[in-house]
């Protein structure tokens, strides 16, 4: 299912306005008084700020990074454990890949572990991008790999054997202390099936693919409004 929404004026935007349009759509679907998984990301970034600015009140926000957690508690939301919490109501995230089925390549920022606890802790996932992270077929982003630091090699020779090359991102530790392998030139034509396989590889943490809990609702900012997609 599409739809437009409509907005004035059809002049070319950059990406961080296309970015903005739907990091603000995203609040029609913030339930007052509820406490809101927040993910990572420049896309997320405008969205706390549009949070914080409208007349939503939550009764606070579990956060996917220490990034987040600043720029939530300087807006004065109050961050919560996930384990005091239970099940929350909704997540709001950004991707850097998704495709029109709502399958997702996240981890560019390095949180994709604890971005995909709090996505499955969520009843809906609200996805927030800019119209060039919408493609057919995922894999032009290279996939994130966070890893245990001793398994980083092991892990890295098993992911070559499913025909990507990895490469250790560089001065990059995660806020869960491990390493980020970026895995390039792979074609995922069956996300949730690889994404299953490389879980399965001794020293992954977690990897970038989120297929098998992807979004509930994708908000795609273009320079004419947002596109809905839904499954």
């Amino acid at each position: 299912m599409r739809k437009q929404l409509g907005y004035k004026g059809f002049a070319a935007m950059s990406s961080d306005d296309q970015k903005r349009r739907a990091a603000e759509a995203a609040l029609a679907h913030v339930p007052e008084g509820c406490v809101l998984g927040v993910g990572t990301g420049s896309t997320v970034n405008h969205f706390i700020a549009a949070l914080v600015k409208s007349r939503i009140r939550v009764a606070g926000a579990v956060s996917s990074s220490d990034a987040s957690t600043r720029l939530l508690r300087d807006g004065g939301i109050e961050v919560l454990d996930l384990n005091s919490t239970g099940d929350l109501e909704v997540y709001v995230d950004g991707a850097d890949e998704a495709t029109r089925h709502l399958a997702l390549i996240k981890g560019g920022g390095a949180a994709l572990t604890r971005e995909k606890i709090v996505a499955a802790a969520s009843r809906r996932f609200v996805c927030i991008v800019d119209r060039s992270k919408v493609v057919d077929v995922l894999g032009r982003f290279p996939l994130p790999v966070e890893v245990i630091p001793m398994a980083r090699s092991y892990v890295a020779r098993q992911l070559v054997r499913l025909g990507g090359q990895p490469v250790l991102r560089a001065g990059v530790t995660t806020d869960n202390g491990n390493a980020i392998l970026d895995v390039h030139n792979l074609a995922i034509t069956d996300p949730a099936a690889l994404e299953s396989e490389i879980n399965q590889v001794a020293g992954v943490v977690a990897n970038g693919l989120f297929a098998r809990r992807g979004a509930d609702l994708l908000l795609v900012g273009t320079d004419s409004g947002v596109d809905t997609l839904k499954p």
